[in-house]
């Protein structure tokens, strides 16, 4: 039979335990001194502790890009300021969008007065056709228009609105052309076609109004949420690891991940007068009100984590400080760590250290997750557990000989153990050296 040293765990384990008592040590058979100690089972608290590497990060972040081409007109924030969601941070001066709502309005102000004579069902063609040319103008300028807004929120938002005025205009169009066809059918009269075809001529201006009033509307950038602004984009950081600062549930996703301010030493992305490309990322808001902790698990360990577990955390940025943290959720789906294994990315909530630094997203963290918890249990050294032909065994003093004893174990301390079997409290058995002993040794 071959006797090993107990396989440690893979994840670290740390424990807190009763106190053992430890004798001197012991003589084998031959009376030649070995390095066996002895000591006895005691009860105690073990805790197992798995340990992780990990991020801080923000409840949400949004990156707020130029939604058209134009000047940085008013720049009405500083870096590092708090911010409101909705509140302005800068106003982009675009002629072309507000000259193309000026036009907008001086139709719709036609359209209000009334179009004059139609002449006749062959003018009334000509009008709608005139009128329904107008309308797919008026929509094909403001999707493109929509389609350049960064933005993703306000873009979906802006061509929802869009398709809306397009159906509604359709609808009106059609009910023209109803109109037409009971004249020509001489169930109605010329005067119900031109009122209704007037309805239509109306409500095509009144929406190309509307939609080019939101396109200029969104030259006001304000804030898509509450928190801290920086200037310019998320320099240094791809998407996908953007994603990785947010602590997700309830938060918002980035707007759209820019390219950073890009010059080092530089305070402002975009100085207030500057020409700005649709899609120039102008401002970066970091909602810093809730932060969490993202901790990649090893696939070995992370059944035993679940959501309600208690973790003490430290920064590398905080020497000597200490936070706590509850886990929130544990991703389903794993990713490849960057130690190369397997892992499942683990979501926690950092609690408020009144003692220690504020912690910023993206600082990096060792978090000890607090798996499993035994108290008043039997506990003995780990160092007391060899393994015999895939058994964990102990060398218990019976007499004045050592005997070997099957146990069962339960929460695994590094330096402490749990048994569940095979042993009691204040049983003696040998805390170090077990692998040196031999059947048959005499213990002293």
């Amino acid at each position: 039979m071959s006797e090993l040293p107990r396989r440690r765990p893979r994840s670290l384990v740390l424990a807190a335990a009763g106190v053992l008592l430890v004798s001197s040590t012991a003589a084998s058979c031959n009376e030649e001194q070995t390095d066996v100690r002895l000591g006895a089972a005691a009860r105690g608290t073990v805790s197992e502790i798995v340990e992780a590497p990990g991020s801080v990060t923000a409840r949400a972040a949004a990156t707020v890009s130029a939604p058209s081409a134009g000047t940085l007109d008013d720049l009405r924030v500083e870096p590092g300021r708090r911010v409101g969601k909705g509140q302005v941070l800068a106003v982009i001066d675009a002629p072309e969008l507000e000259a193309r709502r000026r036009s907008a309005e001086r139709a719709l102000d036609e359209a209000s007065r009334g179009g004059g004579p139609v002449g006749g069902t062959s003018g009334f063609v000509s009008v709608r056709r005139r009128t329904d040319k107008q309308a797919a103008d008026a929509f094909k300028e403001a999707r493109e228009a929509a389609a350049k807004i960064t933005d993703p929120a306000l873009r979906e938002v802006l061509l929802k609105q869009v398709d809306a005025a397009n159906e509604q205009y359709t609808a009106a169009s059609a009910a023209a052309a109803d109109a037409l066809r009971s004249v020509q059918q001489g169930v109605a009269s010329l005067g119900e076609a031109v009122s209704s075809l007037s309805a239509a001529q109306r409500l095509q201006a009144q929406q190309a109004y509307e939609l080019a009033d939101a396109a200029v509307e969104a030259l006001t950038i304000r804030a898509p949420v509450a928190g801290v602004v920086q200037f310019g984009g998320t320099a240094g950081a791809s998407p996908s690891s953007l994603g990785d600062l947010l602590a997700g549930g309830g938060g918002a996703a980035p707007a759209a991940a820019g390219s950073g301010s890009g010059l080092p030493g530089v305070d402002t992305a975009v100085p207030r007068g500057a020409f700005v490309a649709a899609g120039t990322p102008l401002f970066t808001v970091v909602d810093v009100s809730r932060l969490g902790l993202l901790a990649e698990v090893d696939e070995t360990d992370v059944l035993l984590v679940k959501a309600g577990v208690k973790a003490t955390v430290e920064l590398d940025a905080a020497t000597g400080a200490s936070y706590a943290a509850t886990v929130r959720s544990i991703d389903l789906l794993p990713t490849t760590s960057a130690r190369g294994g397997v892992s499942y990315k683990v979501r926690l909530d950092l609690a408020e250290a009144a003692d220690a630094p504020t912690p910023r997203p993206g600082m990096s963290a060792v978090i000890r997750l607090q798996v499993r918890e035994a108290d008043d249990a039997v506990t003995v050294p780990a160092s007391a557990i060899i393994n015999v032909d895939g058994r964990d065994t102990v060398w218990a003093v019976r007499g004045d000989s050592y005997e070997r004893v099957p146990v069962t174990l339960g929460v695994q301390g590094e330096d402490v153990v749990q048994v569940t079997g095979g042993l009691d409290a204040g049983q003696r058995i040998a805390v170090s050296g077990a692998d040196e002993i031999q059947p048959g040794d005499k213990a002293s």
